[in-house]
């Protein structure tokens, strides 16, 4: 994922996110290592994007550092509660049992 996930890029993030969805693949993980800002836009696109995954029978999994502005967001609107986010890409696959 992108520094910042903001409005004048949501669509590009969307469509991406989309894109790897439209695979196939069972688990999607959105790694947010390196993204330092996300606005509303932002929040809303990963949970829209979720809600069209899961409905194609594919989980979205947020990797979010636990010390950084981003996991404050996600823990103030309580994203945690709504999606799976774990702090590290690793614990993201470790809790897949079809990963390596």
């Amino acid at each position: 994922m992108p520094a910042e996930i903001d409005l004048n890029n949501a669509a590009d993030v969307s469509a991406n996110l989309s894109r790897v969805i439209g695979s196939g693949e069972r688990v999607v993980i959105a790694d947010l290592s390196v993204t330092t800002f996300c606005d509303s836009c932002g929040i809303r696109t990963l949970l829209v994007t979720a809600h069209q995954a899961a409905d194609g029978g594919t989980e979205l999994r947020l990797v979010v550092p636990e010390d950084g502005a981003v996991q404050r967001i996600i823990a103030l609107m309580g994203i945690d509660r709504l999606l799976p986010v774990y702090p590290t890409l690793d614990a993201a696959r470790a809790d897949d049992p079809g990963q390596p």
